[in-house]
Protein backbone atom coordinates (compact mmCIF):
# COMPACT_ATOMS: atom_id res chain seq x y z
CA UNK A 1 0.00 0.00 0.00
CA UNK A 2 2.72 2.35 0.79
CA UNK A 3 4.54 1.48 -2.31
CA UNK A 4 1.27 2.33 -4.31
CA UNK A 5 0.46 5.59 -2.89
CA UNK A 6 3.79 6.89 -3.42
CA UNK A 7 4.49 5.77 -6.89
CA UNK A 8 0.73 5.86 -8.61
CA UNK A 9 -1.13 8.70 -9.11
CA UNK A 10 -4.41 6.88 -8.53
CA UNK A 11 -3.96 5.01 -5.62
CA UNK A 12 -2.58 8.29 -4.12
CA UNK A 13 -5.85 9.70 -4.48
CA UNK A 14 -7.65 6.92 -3.94
CA UNK A 15 -6.11 7.00 -0.47
CA UNK A 16 -5.86 9.95 0.51
CA UNK A 17 -7.26 10.38 4.19
CA UNK A 18 -6.09 7.37 5.16
CA UNK A 19 -3.60 7.21 7.95
CA UNK A 20 -0.09 6.33 6.63
CA UNK A 21 0.00 3.05 8.71
CA UNK A 22 -2.38 0.82 8.14
CA UNK A 23 -2.80 -2.72 10.41
CA UNK A 24 -5.11 -4.43 8.08
CA UNK A 25 -6.08 -4.35 4.19
CA UNK A 26 -9.76 -4.30 4.56
CA UNK A 27 -9.65 -0.37 5.73
CA UNK A 28 -8.76 0.11 1.96
CA UNK A 29 -11.31 0.91 -0.58
CA UNK A 30 -11.68 -1.85 -3.57
CA UNK A 31 -10.66 -1.88 -7.24
CA UNK A 32 -12.28 -3.23 -10.06
CA UNK A 33 -10.90 -3.31 -13.59
CA UNK A 34 -13.70 -0.44 -15.01
CA UNK A 35 -11.60 1.83 -12.96
CA UNK A 36 -8.68 0.89 -13.34
CA UNK A 37 -8.15 0.71 -17.21
CA UNK A 38 -10.26 4.19 -17.42
CA UNK A 39 -7.17 5.52 -15.10
CA UNK A 40 -4.33 3.26 -16.68
CA UNK A 41 -1.75 6.13 -16.84
CA UNK A 42 -2.49 7.20 -13.32
CA UNK A 43 -2.48 3.85 -12.21
CA UNK A 44 0.82 2.45 -13.42
CA UNK A 45 3.80 3.78 -11.30
CA UNK A 46 6.63 4.16 -14.67
CA UNK A 47 5.85 7.51 -15.95
CA UNK A 48 7.13 6.05 -19.37
CA UNK A 49 4.12 3.85 -19.42
CA UNK A 50 1.07 5.34 -21.21
CA UNK A 51 -2.14 3.77 -22.46
CA UNK A 52 -2.00 4.73 -25.94
CA UNK A 53 1.58 3.39 -26.32
CA UNK A 54 0.29 0.00 -24.43
CA UNK A 55 -3.07 -0.05 -26.58
CA UNK A 56 -0.62 -0.03 -30.32
CA UNK A 57 1.52 -2.87 -28.26
CA UNK A 58 -1.44 -5.05 -28.01
CA UNK A 59 -2.94 -4.18 -30.94
CA UNK A 60 0.16 -5.67 -33.01
CA UNK A 61 0.57 -9.85 -33.39
CA UNK A 62 3.66 -9.51 -33.84
CA UNK A 63 4.65 -7.97 -30.31
CA UNK A 64 3.23 -10.87 -28.69
CA UNK A 65 5.73 -12.60 -26.14
CA UNK A 66 7.92 -9.30 -26.25
CA UNK A 67 8.37 -6.91 -23.70
CA UNK A 68 7.35 -3.57 -23.43
CA UNK A 69 9.81 -1.05 -23.07
CA UNK A 70 12.28 -3.58 -23.14
CA UNK A 71 11.18 -4.18 -19.60
CA UNK A 72 7.61 -5.49 -18.91
CA UNK A 73 5.40 -8.59 -20.32
CA UNK A 74 1.87 -7.90 -21.31
CA UNK A 75 -1.28 -9.85 -20.91
CA UNK A 76 -4.81 -8.93 -21.98
CA UNK A 77 -7.94 -10.76 -20.53
CA UNK A 78 -11.38 -10.84 -22.37
CA UNK A 79 -14.18 -8.44 -21.37
CA UNK A 80 -16.42 -10.84 -19.43
CA UNK A 81 -17.40 -7.80 -17.17
CA UNK A 82 -18.02 -5.30 -20.21
CA UNK A 83 -14.08 -4.03 -20.16
CA UNK A 84 -11.14 -5.93 -21.37
CA UNK A 85 -7.76 -5.61 -19.34
CA UNK A 86 -4.74 -4.92 -20.07
CA UNK A 87 -2.21 -5.69 -17.30
CA UNK A 88 1.33 -5.39 -17.28
CA UNK A 89 4.09 -7.71 -15.47
CA UNK A 90 6.91 -6.89 -14.01
CA UNK A 91 10.92 -8.69 -13.31
CA UNK A 92 9.58 -8.85 -9.47
CA UNK A 93 6.37 -10.39 -10.41
CA UNK A 94 8.14 -13.21 -12.74
CA UNK A 95 10.57 -14.06 -10.18
CA UNK A 96 7.76 -14.20 -7.81
CA UNK A 97 5.62 -16.85 -10.51
CA UNK A 98 8.51 -19.14 -11.66
CA UNK A 99 9.42 -19.81 -8.01
CA UNK A 100 5.82 -20.56 -7.15
CA UNK A 101 5.92 -22.85 -10.05
CA UNK A 102 9.03 -24.62 -9.00
CA UNK A 103 7.73 -25.23 -5.87
CA UNK A 104 4.39 -26.23 -6.44
CA UNK A 105 5.46 -28.82 -9.04
CA UNK A 106 8.36 -30.14 -7.50
CA UNK A 107 5.35 -30.56 -4.28
CA UNK A 108 3.20 -32.76 -6.37
CA UNK A 109 5.71 -35.06 -7.98
CA UNK A 110 7.48 -37.44 -5.55
CA UNK A 111 11.09 -39.06 -6.50
CA UNK A 112 9.73 -41.92 -8.74
CA UNK A 113 7.83 -39.03 -10.12
CA UNK A 114 10.77 -36.93 -11.41
CA UNK A 115 12.94 -39.63 -12.06
CA UNK A 116 10.15 -40.80 -14.65
CA UNK A 117 9.84 -37.13 -16.00
CA UNK A 118 13.77 -37.18 -16.52
CA UNK A 119 13.88 -40.51 -18.48
CA UNK A 120 11.25 -38.56 -20.52
CA UNK A 121 13.17 -36.10 -21.49
CA UNK A 122 11.37 -33.76 -19.12
CA UNK A 123 9.48 -32.30 -22.17
CA UNK A 124 6.69 -30.07 -22.03
CA UNK A 125 3.77 -29.37 -24.17
CA UNK A 126 1.29 -26.23 -23.34
CA UNK A 127 -1.64 -25.83 -25.58
CA UNK A 128 -2.45 -22.07 -25.47
CA UNK A 129 -4.23 -19.22 -27.20
CA UNK A 130 -1.92 -17.77 -29.08
CA UNK A 131 -3.72 -15.86 -31.66
CA UNK A 132 -3.46 -12.94 -29.47
CA UNK A 133 -1.41 -11.07 -26.09
CA UNK A 134 -3.07 -13.48 -23.65
CA UNK A 135 -1.50 -14.84 -20.48
CA UNK A 136 -0.47 -18.64 -22.11
CA UNK A 137 0.88 -16.75 -25.01
CA UNK A 138 2.88 -14.32 -22.52
CA UNK A 139 4.32 -16.39 -20.10
CA UNK A 140 5.89 -18.95 -22.40
CA UNK A 141 7.45 -16.14 -24.12
CA UNK A 142 9.13 -15.25 -20.63
CA UNK A 143 10.61 -19.01 -19.36
CA UNK A 144 11.45 -19.99 -22.79
CA UNK A 145 15.14 -20.02 -23.36
CA UNK A 146 17.22 -20.97 -25.83
CA UNK A 147 18.54 -24.30 -23.65
CA UNK A 148 14.81 -24.89 -22.85
CA UNK A 149 13.81 -24.50 -26.71
CA UNK A 150 13.68 -28.28 -27.73
CA UNK A 151 12.01 -29.30 -24.26
CA UNK A 152 9.07 -26.69 -24.15
CA UNK A 153 6.69 -26.48 -27.14
CA UNK A 154 3.77 -24.26 -27.72
CA UNK A 155 0.38 -25.59 -29.47
CA UNK A 156 -1.74 -23.25 -30.52
CA UNK A 157 -5.44 -24.28 -28.23
CA UNK A 158 -7.49 -23.15 -31.49
CA UNK A 159 -6.25 -26.10 -33.84
CA UNK A 160 -7.91 -28.56 -35.23
CA UNK A 161 -8.24 -31.90 -32.39
CA UNK A 162 -6.37 -34.19 -35.06
CA UNK A 163 -3.55 -31.80 -35.02
CA UNK A 164 -2.78 -31.44 -31.67
CA UNK A 165 -3.13 -35.53 -31.23
CA UNK A 166 -0.14 -35.55 -34.41
CA UNK A 167 1.89 -32.68 -32.62
CA UNK A 168 1.68 -34.69 -29.05
CA UNK A 169 2.10 -38.11 -30.38
CA UNK A 170 5.23 -36.80 -31.88
CA UNK A 171 6.78 -34.42 -29.16
CA UNK A 172 5.52 -37.38 -26.38
CA UNK A 173 5.42 -35.00 -23.52
CA UNK A 174 6.38 -35.82 -19.76
CA UNK A 175 4.20 -32.67 -18.56
CA UNK A 176 1.00 -32.02 -20.34
CA UNK A 177 -0.71 -28.67 -19.48
CA UNK A 178 -3.37 -26.73 -20.88
CA UNK A 179 -6.92 -25.30 -20.61
CA UNK A 180 -9.08 -27.44 -19.03
CA UNK A 181 -11.79 -28.09 -22.22
CA UNK A 182 -9.25 -29.43 -24.23
CA UNK A 183 -6.95 -31.81 -21.68
CA UNK A 184 -10.95 -33.39 -21.30
CA UNK A 185 -10.86 -32.92 -25.45
CA UNK A 186 -7.35 -34.84 -25.64
CA UNK A 187 -8.53 -37.38 -22.69
CA UNK A 188 -11.08 -38.77 -24.76
CA UNK A 189 -8.68 -39.14 -27.99
CA UNK A 190 -6.27 -41.00 -25.19
CA UNK A 191 -9.42 -43.05 -24.32
CA UNK A 192 -9.94 -44.42 -28.31
CA UNK A 193 -6.39 -44.81 -28.87
CA UNK A 194 -5.86 -42.06 -31.26
CA UNK A 195 -3.48 -40.24 -29.12
CA UNK A 196 -0.99 -42.52 -27.60
CA UNK A 197 1.62 -40.18 -24.59
CA UNK A 198 2.11 -41.05 -21.38
CA UNK A 199 2.70 -37.69 -19.22
CA UNK A 200 3.33 -37.82 -15.28
CA UNK A 201 1.61 -35.08 -15.05
CA UNK A 202 -1.45 -32.85 -16.35
CA UNK A 203 -2.59 -29.67 -15.47
CA UNK A 204 -5.56 -28.34 -16.42
CA UNK A 205 -5.87 -24.68 -16.61
CA UNK A 206 -8.44 -21.55 -16.47
CA UNK A 207 -10.94 -23.58 -16.93
CA UNK A 208 -13.35 -25.74 -13.75
CA UNK A 209 -14.01 -29.29 -14.01
CA UNK A 210 -16.42 -31.37 -12.09
CA UNK A 211 -14.31 -34.08 -10.04
CA UNK A 212 -15.58 -36.45 -12.47
CA UNK A 213 -13.91 -34.73 -15.35
CA UNK A 214 -10.09 -34.60 -13.10
CA UNK A 215 -10.86 -38.24 -12.59
CA UNK A 216 -11.13 -39.08 -15.92
CA UNK A 217 -8.26 -37.30 -17.56
CA UNK A 218 -5.89 -39.03 -14.69
CA UNK A 219 -7.47 -42.45 -15.56
CA UNK A 220 -7.09 -41.85 -19.49
CA UNK A 221 -3.19 -41.23 -18.81
CA UNK A 222 -2.56 -42.94 -16.29
CA UNK A 223 -0.93 -39.73 -14.89
CA UNK A 224 -1.27 -37.50 -12.04
CA UNK A 225 -3.55 -34.48 -12.45
CA UNK A 226 -3.40 -31.04 -10.33
CA UNK A 227 -4.65 -27.44 -11.13
CA UNK A 228 -3.54 -24.23 -9.65
CA UNK A 229 -5.57 -21.21 -8.83
CA UNK A 230 -4.49 -17.98 -10.86
CA UNK A 231 -5.50 -15.48 -13.03
CA UNK A 232 -3.66 -13.09 -15.22
CA UNK A 233 -4.42 -10.20 -12.42
CA UNK A 234 -1.89 -13.19 -10.05
CA UNK A 235 -0.56 -16.30 -11.16
CA UNK A 236 0.60 -17.68 -8.17
CA UNK A 237 -2.79 -17.41 -6.23
CA UNK A 238 -3.74 -20.91 -4.87
CA UNK A 239 -2.18 -24.04 -5.65
CA UNK A 240 -4.05 -27.32 -5.74
CA UNK A 241 -3.71 -30.37 -3.52
CA UNK A 242 -4.94 -34.57 -4.06
CA UNK A 243 -8.22 -33.66 -1.98
CA UNK A 244 -9.79 -30.85 -4.34
CA UNK A 245 -8.97 -27.78 -2.59
CA UNK A 246 -6.73 -24.90 -3.41
CA UNK A 247 -4.18 -23.45 -0.77
CA UNK A 248 -3.68 -19.98 -0.83
CA UNK A 249 0.06 -18.51 -1.27
CA UNK A 250 -0.60 -16.67 1.10
CA UNK A 251 3.30 -14.83 1.26
CA UNK A 252 2.54 -13.06 -2.18
CA UNK A 253 -1.19 -12.55 -2.49
CA UNK A 254 -4.14 -11.64 0.20
CA UNK A 255 -7.61 -13.33 -1.00
CA UNK A 256 -10.82 -11.68 0.90
CA UNK A 257 -13.75 -13.50 0.21
CA UNK A 258 -16.38 -11.03 0.38
CA UNK A 259 -20.30 -10.64 0.13
CA UNK A 260 -22.00 -8.46 -2.29
CA UNK A 261 -21.27 -5.49 -0.02
CA UNK A 262 -17.83 -6.36 0.30
CA UNK A 263 -18.37 -7.36 3.75
CA UNK A 264 -16.23 -10.34 4.99
CA UNK A 265 -17.57 -14.12 4.55
CA UNK A 266 -17.01 -16.89 7.21
CA UNK A 267 -15.08 -19.97 6.28
CA UNK A 268 -17.79 -22.60 4.97
CA UNK A 269 -20.10 -20.07 3.07
CA UNK A 270 -19.78 -19.40 -0.65
CA UNK A 271 -18.74 -15.12 -1.07
CA UNK A 272 -20.10 -13.10 -3.52
CA UNK A 273 -16.69 -12.84 -5.03
CA UNK A 274 -13.33 -12.12 -4.00
CA UNK A 275 -10.72 -9.64 -3.24
CA UNK A 276 -7.62 -10.44 -4.80
CA UNK A 277 -4.08 -8.47 -3.65
CA UNK A 278 -1.09 -9.16 -5.52
CA UNK A 279 2.15 -8.24 -3.22
CA UNK A 280 4.84 -8.78 -5.97
CA UNK A 281 3.53 -6.41 -9.21
CA UNK A 282 5.19 -2.98 -8.99
CA UNK A 283 4.32 -1.50 -12.05
CA UNK A 284 0.59 -2.23 -11.79
CA UNK A 285 -0.08 -2.62 -7.99
CA UNK A 286 -3.50 -5.10 -7.76
CA UNK A 287 -4.50 -4.15 -3.95
CA UNK A 288 -8.49 -5.58 -2.88
CA UNK A 289 -9.35 -6.26 -6.67
CA UNK A 290 -12.43 -7.52 -7.43
CA UNK A 291 -11.43 -10.55 -9.45
CA UNK A 292 -15.82 -11.76 -9.69
CA UNK A 293 -14.84 -15.20 -8.83
CA UNK A 294 -17.18 -17.26 -5.92
CA UNK A 295 -14.80 -18.88 -3.35
CA UNK A 296 -15.63 -20.96 -0.53
CA UNK A 297 -13.13 -21.28 2.62
CA UNK A 298 -12.36 -23.95 4.66
CA UNK A 299 -13.50 -24.49 8.19
CA UNK A 300 -11.03 -26.70 9.18
CA UNK A 301 -7.81 -28.25 8.00
CA UNK A 302 -7.07 -29.88 5.16
CA UNK A 303 -6.58 -33.50 5.22
CA UNK A 304 -3.36 -33.26 3.06
CA UNK A 305 -1.47 -31.53 5.66
CA UNK A 306 -0.47 -28.42 4.37
CA UNK A 307 -1.49 -25.61 6.81
CA UNK A 308 -2.24 -22.67 4.48
CA UNK A 309 -5.48 -21.27 3.79
CA UNK A 310 -7.51 -23.83 1.67
CA UNK A 311 -10.54 -22.61 -0.78
CA UNK A 312 -12.38 -24.10 -3.24
CA UNK A 313 -13.22 -21.91 -6.52
CA UNK A 314 -16.14 -21.07 -8.70
CA UNK A 315 -14.82 -19.79 -12.23
CA UNK A 316 -15.09 -19.98 -15.47
CA UNK A 317 -16.23 -23.23 -16.40
CA UNK A 318 -15.05 -25.68 -19.26
CA UNK A 319 -17.64 -26.24 -21.83
CA UNK A 320 -17.52 -26.90 -25.58
CA UNK A 321 -19.56 -26.39 -28.68
CA UNK A 322 -20.24 -28.95 -30.50
CA UNK A 323 -20.99 -29.02 -34.39
CA UNK A 324 -22.66 -31.57 -36.95
CA UNK A 325 -20.26 -32.63 -39.86
CA UNK A 326 -22.09 -32.67 -43.20
CA UNK A 327 -21.18 -36.47 -42.81
CA UNK A 328 -23.52 -36.62 -39.73
CA UNK A 329 -20.31 -36.70 -37.25
CA UNK A 330 -19.97 -34.75 -34.19
CA UNK A 331 -16.90 -31.61 -34.30
CA UNK A 332 -16.13 -30.72 -30.65
CA UNK A 333 -14.78 -27.02 -30.50
CA UNK A 334 -13.56 -25.80 -26.96
CA UNK A 335 -14.95 -22.18 -26.44
CA UNK A 336 -11.69 -20.59 -26.10
CA UNK A 337 -10.81 -21.67 -29.59
CA UNK A 338 -13.70 -19.30 -30.89
CA UNK A 339 -12.82 -16.05 -28.97
CA UNK A 340 -12.24 -13.16 -31.03
CA UNK A 341 -10.78 -9.97 -28.30
CA UNK A 342 -7.75 -10.67 -30.39
CA UNK A 343 -8.92 -8.83 -32.99
CA UNK A 344 -8.51 -5.03 -33.34
CA UNK A 345 -10.98 -3.28 -32.69
CA UNK A 346 -12.97 -5.88 -31.00
CA UNK A 347 -13.94 -4.30 -27.86
CA UNK A 348 -16.62 -6.82 -26.50
CA UNK A 349 -18.44 -9.51 -28.18
CA UNK A 350 -20.32 -12.68 -27.62
CA UNK A 351 -21.01 -15.72 -30.21
CA UNK A 352 -24.30 -17.07 -29.45
CA UNK A 353 -24.99 -20.92 -31.03
CA UNK A 354 -28.44 -20.00 -32.22
CA UNK A 355 -28.61 -23.42 -34.43
CA UNK A 356 -26.21 -26.69 -34.48
CA UNK A 357 -24.92 -24.62 -37.71
CA UNK A 358 -24.94 -21.10 -37.11
CA UNK A 359 -23.18 -18.80 -35.16
CA UNK A 360 -24.65 -15.30 -34.05
CA UNK A 361 -22.15 -12.62 -33.48
CA UNK A 362 -23.31 -9.74 -30.81
CA UNK A 363 -20.04 -7.12 -31.75
CA UNK A 364 -18.88 -3.67 -29.65
CA UNK A 365 -16.47 -2.28 -31.73
CA UNK A 366 -14.08 0.11 -30.04
CA UNK A 367 -15.44 3.97 -30.36
CA UNK A 368 -11.90 4.98 -32.84
CA UNK A 369 -12.88 2.19 -35.23
CA UNK A 370 -14.68 1.37 -38.61
CA UNK A 371 -17.63 -1.01 -37.38
CA UNK A 372 -17.65 -2.69 -40.85
CA UNK A 373 -14.15 -2.84 -41.15
CA UNK A 374 -13.96 -4.49 -37.82
CA UNK A 375 -17.13 -7.24 -38.55
CA UNK A 376 -15.12 -8.08 -41.93
CA UNK A 377 -11.81 -8.97 -39.77
CA UNK A 378 -14.02 -10.98 -37.36
CA UNK A 379 -16.24 -12.88 -39.67
CA UNK A 380 -12.71 -13.88 -41.87
CA UNK A 381 -11.52 -14.51 -38.58
CA UNK A 382 -14.40 -16.83 -37.44
CA UNK A 383 -14.77 -18.78 -41.12
CA UNK A 384 -10.95 -19.66 -40.86
CA UNK A 385 -11.23 -21.41 -38.21
CA UNK A 386 -14.30 -23.18 -39.03
CA UNK A 387 -12.77 -24.27 -42.25
CA UNK A 388 -9.84 -25.68 -40.37
CA UNK A 389 -11.98 -27.99 -38.28
CA UNK A 390 -13.73 -28.78 -41.53
CA UNK A 391 -17.04 -26.79 -40.22
CA UNK A 392 -17.20 -24.95 -43.67
CA UNK A 393 -20.72 -25.06 -44.00
CA UNK A 394 -21.45 -23.66 -40.49
CA UNK A 395 -22.82 -19.86 -40.98
CA UNK A 396 -21.34 -16.78 -39.23
CA UNK A 397 -23.92 -13.73 -38.77
CA UNK A 398 -23.47 -9.87 -37.10
CA UNK A 399 -26.19 -9.61 -34.66
CA UNK A 400 -28.35 -6.50 -34.37
CA UNK A 401 -28.33 -6.32 -31.02
CA UNK A 402 -24.84 -5.59 -28.32
CA UNK A 403 -23.57 -8.52 -26.25
CA UNK A 404 -26.17 -9.05 -23.44
CA UNK A 405 -24.70 -9.30 -19.90
CA UNK A 406 -26.12 -11.87 -17.07
CA UNK A 407 -28.32 -11.44 -14.24
CA UNK A 408 -24.72 -11.23 -12.22
CA UNK A 409 -23.75 -8.80 -14.56
CA UNK A 410 -20.86 -10.41 -16.60
CA UNK A 411 -20.40 -11.02 -20.46
CA UNK A 412 -20.26 -14.95 -21.48
CA UNK A 413 -18.38 -14.71 -24.50
CA UNK A 414 -19.16 -17.68 -26.25
CA UNK A 415 -22.87 -19.35 -25.68
CA UNK A 416 -23.27 -23.17 -26.50
CA UNK A 417 -26.94 -24.38 -28.19
CA UNK A 418 -27.78 -25.87 -24.74
CA UNK A 419 -27.25 -22.62 -22.70
CA UNK A 420 -28.87 -20.47 -25.47
CA UNK A 421 -31.24 -17.98 -24.46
Amino acid sequence: MTFARANSPYYRELYQGLPEQIESSSVLPVANKQELMRHFDDWVTDREISFAAVRAFVDNPELIGQRLLGKYSVATTSGSTGTPGIFLLDKHNWTVTLAFSLRMITGWLSASDRFRLLVRGGRAASVLAMEGHYIGATSFAAIRTKWSARRLRALPAQAPLRNLVAELNWFRPALLIGYASVMALLAGEQDGGRLQIRPVLVLPTSEGLSQDGYDRIARAFHAKVRTVYAATECLFMAVGCEHGWHHVNSDWVILEPVDASYRPVPPGEESHTVLVSNLANRVQPILRYDLGDRILQRPDPCPCGNPLPAIRVRGRAADIVTFPTERGEKVAVPLLALEIDHVPGVELFQIVQTAPTHLRVRLRPAADTDPNRVWRAVHSELTKLLNEHGLAHVSVELAAEPPVPSSAGKYRTVIPLVLSA
